[in-house]
């Protein structure tokens, strides 16, 4: 059934006169009658009757109007929804990335974006960079900030869509009182027989670390894996080992850099190519990328 004839029984059953009705809705009066029993033939019943003052409700007219009162209040309620939801009033944001983008990239973009648009929910998900692809391309998450190159399953490549947004350096952290603190870089050879708190092994950061130092000859002694950035950097303060973290988890000038060659990665926000994303996710990810490439 169309919405229009509801509307317009609505309004006569509002008005109690098929002339007043047909005036506030805009429409002839012969082009309501008929309106009106074209309906009645489609219920099976007579839905109003005529009175010297106008018309008035039969019961199976007020069953009927009590019916089409409640579906149109759900459709308009879908109507409104639909268009706070375009309009960025509502609408949800389900993005993932690594340590790097949840603890450090993230938050100040969240909060920028919740300051414009309070209706807006958003659901965060720490996990490494294959896991992120993985549920991109599933559906479970809308965006997700990962380390280039992106690993997919075989012939999934042409459904995701990456956007680069900046270069990481991975920088090493030292105990205070360490040899190498203040130092301005390190080589390879200078770990040599270091205890080293890591990434765990199989995460996109520490295939960087283990193919740099590989290609230098140098083997790591790794006595501690975590995932946490926060985490290594507590271990190191503890002076367990050396860590390596993101600059983007440092101070400006903190760190040091190879000088064999800086240890950096491409890291790239990725969506599914298939499908745009909605209005509150646009929005998130050119503020995004925004943001990030600022930072340089």
């Amino acid at each position: 059934m169309e919405l229009t004839p509801l509307r317009q029984f609505r309004e006569i059953a509002r008005a109690g006169h098929m002339t007043r009705a047909a005036r506030t809705l805009g429409v002839s009066q012969p082009a309501l009658s008929a309106m009106l029993k074209k309906l009645e033939v489609e219920v099976g019943a007579a839905l109003l009757h005529r009175t010297g003052r106008g018309v008035e409700l039969t019961e199976a007219g007020r069953v009927f109007l009590e019916a089409a009162e409640g579906a149109l209040r759900g459709v308009e309620a879908g109507i409104e929804a639909v268009r706070q939801v375009a309009g960025l009033e509502r609408g949800s944001i389900r993005i993932g990335g690594g340590a790097t983008a949840t603890t450090y990239l993230l938050p100040p973009v969240v909060s920028a974006v919740r300051r414009r648009r309070p209706g807006i929910r958003f659901y965060v998900r720490e996990a490494g960079s294959s896991a992120t692809v993985a549920a991109v391309l599933s559906g479970e998450l809308d965006l997700g900030i990962v380390t280039m190159p992106v690993r997919e399953a075989a012939g999934r490549k042409p459904e995701l869509f990456a956007t680069r947004l900046v270069e990481d350096e991975l920088r090493l952290i030292v105990p205070r009182g360490h040899r190498l603190e203040g130092s301005r870089g390190f080589r390879w050879r200078d770990l040599a027989g270091e205890r080293v708190v890591a990434f765990e092994a199989g995460t996109a950061v520490r295939e960087v670390i283990d193919r740099a130092a590989g290609a230098a000859g140098v083997s790591l002694d790794v006595v501690m894996e975590l995932r946490s950035i926060e985490g290594i950097k507590g271990m190191v303060r503890a002076g367990i080992g050396v860590g390596f973290v993101s600059r983007f988890a440092i101070g400006p000038g903190e760190g040091l850099t190879c000088r064999e060659g800086r240890l950096a990665r491409a890291l790239a926000i990725v969506r599914r190519s298939d499908r745009p994303p909605g209005p509150a996710a646009g929005e998130f990810e050119r503020e995004l990328v925004r943001r990030i490439r600022s930072r340089g």
